[in-house]
């Protein structure tokens, strides 16, 4: 089963990107740049290994219905 988690990426003062997975404890990366941030939280985050160890999933978990679709939410400034 695949599951849909909320991430949250921003740049570091130092350069690189800051990844982490909110709903999941301890489930921050860092990466050189936005994309790398995130395919190194995806490697972070692993349900599987979490299910195995016999970890609780959090309650903000959607699971993924159409594995070919997947939703994006990108957030951006709008001046008015």
């Amino acid at each position: 089963m695949k599951y849909q988690v909320t991430v949250l990426v921003e740049p570091m003062e130092e350069g690189g990107y800051y990844a982490e997975c909110p709903s999941l404890p301890g489930c921050h990366v860092e990466g050189a740049n936005y994309w790398e941030a995130l395919e190194n939280l995806e490697d972070a985050i692993r349900i599987e290994g979490r299910l195995e160890f016999g970890d609780l999933l959090p309650a903000d978990l959607i699971p993924v219905q159409d594995p070919e679709r997947f939703e994006f939410r990108l957030p951006v400034m709008v001046s008015a």
